[in-house]
């Protein structure tokens, strides 16, 4: 390993050995170097071209080459291997060698050193067919990290995309779409993790983009996953009513709903980055019904523009907080929408309740308004404004009646849970609009 440089930032080369110990001219490298045998192995040096750190994703190679490896005979047929490699890399902050062993580069199938190794002599590829220099240059550069996190496949196979930051997870996989901020080129990296907490990178791409559209600005509350995957589905929530990512609204109002597995409760908020959204209103714009065995989550947008709407879940037996499971993006260009938030919901709210009218937060002053919910395991129910007005249960399974809001600046929805009791709790509470 002696005459380790960084010729190429981020993976060492042996100068000594790619350059076979004469003059860096091209000729005197068209053939391998045979080694010693020291434990009995016939082993060759190759020098090329790599793809090591600093490389950019469909650049040319030319002129000198910047690294060398070995092929090594075993077993009757020849192997390849770069020690180097394999043996660490250098830390593009410090510009110091770290020893961490790889072993991806030792014995490396052919169909996949050639990734990120040209050699000179297109034999020492051990493929038939051989790759050309220009196909070197174009292919998909897969890091060694890609094929030990047990990753098999990527799209596109191209490392130049010609023209977005939305992740989506799946099955087996993920799919992201990007949305380059300015145009020009971008260097776009996808980074994975295995068994450990720590992400390695693992693709590289450039992306070409000859015109952004200015306007798309994603929610910096929009986390990954978007969209329902195998995860969500994993947590407890299936068969969503959006499989899709991305929620388009033209009046500002859209209704999601998911099967919820027994047990598991559910919780959401919503996110903008400018606006009248709050952290103590982002949950008054959803409003969380259940029935028969799912969740339908109501949601008016304050204003146009793009919105993360995150949803959580916990398990209602056990401590704790809520886990992020993953979030939509909500969509609306329409600069008319100022919806208000729903009315303020208590720890009474039973889960299997539902809300009919209204379903405005704020109400109007000086009017009548009408009320009309469905409310399990109830004995009263009644409204308290300036006054106190009951609800009477329709043959439906409905309480109905109305209130006036003259007089008064909040309004009150409340329950008696046992007719032996003389307590009633608040479950809804609604703001009264001032005159």
């Amino acid at each position: 390993m002696e005459g380790l440089t960084a010729d190429r930032p981020g993976r060492a080369t042996d100068r000594q050995t790619c350059r076979g110990g004469g003059s860096p001219g091209r000729s005197r490298l068209s053939e391998p170097v045979s080694r010693p045998r020291i434990a009995g192995v016939q082993c060759m040096t190759v020098p090329g071209y790599s793809k090591g750190f600093g490389y950019q994703p469909g650049q040319s190679f030319s002129g000198e080459f910047d690294h060398a490896w070995n092929a090594v005979f075993l077993e009757e047929r020849w192997h390849l291997v770069d020690s180097t490699w394999g043996s660490g890399l250098v830390d593009s902050s410090t510009s110091k060698f770290t020893f961490l062993y790889n072993e991806f580069y030792f014995l490396t199938h052919p169909a996949l050193f050639i990734e990120d190794h040209f050699p000179d002599n297109k034999n020492w590829q051990l493929l038939k067919p051989p790759q050309s220099l220009r196909q070197f240059e174009n292919n998909m550069y897969h890091k060694s990290e890609f094929y030990n996190k047990g990753m098999l496949s990527a799209q596109p196979q191209t490392s130049i995309i010609k023209t977005g930051n939305r992740g989506r997870l799946r099955k087996n996989g993920m799919k992201l779409d990007v949305y380059p901020p300015t145009a020009g080129d971008h260097k776009l990296q996808i980074f994975a993790k295995g068994n450990s907490e720590i992400y390695s990178s693992v693709l590289e791409y450039t992306l070409r983009c000859h015109c952004a559209d200015v306007d798309v600005r994603l929610p910096a509350e929009l986390h990954q996953p978007v969209g329902p995957s195998w995860f969500s589905e994993q947590m407890g929530i299936t068969k969503p009513s959006h499989t899709e990512p991305v929620i388009y609204t033209s009046d500002g109002r859209c209704s999601v709903s998911f099967g919820v597995e027994e047990g598991i409760s559910v919780l959401a908020s919503l996110h903008g980055d400018d606006g009248p959204v709050t952290e103590e209103t982002q949950r008054r714009y959803i409003f969380q019904l259940h029935r028969e065995k799912r969740t339908e989550l109501k949601v008016q947008l304050p204003h146009a523009g793009k919105f993360a709407l995150k949803i959580f879940v916990k398990k209602r037996q056990e401590p704790g907080n809520y886990l992020f499971v993953f979030n939509y993006l909500i969509c609306c260009t329409n600069t008319k929408v100022n919806w208000p938030v729903f009315p303020e919901s208590f720890g009474n709210w039973g889960v299997d309740n539902e809300l009919l009218e209204p379903l405005s937060g704020v109400l109007p002053a000086n009017r009548n308004v009408p009320f009309k919910l469905k409310l399990h395991g109830i004995a009263k129910a009644l409204v308290k404004g300036q006054d106190t007005w009951p609800l009477t249960l329709s043959p439906e399974g409905y309480w109905e009646g109305s209130c006036s809001t003259a007089g008064c600046r909040e309004v009150y929805v409340m329950v008696l849970e046992n007719a032996n009791h003389s307590f009633y709790s608040y479950i809804l509470k609604y703001q009264v609009n001032a005159q």
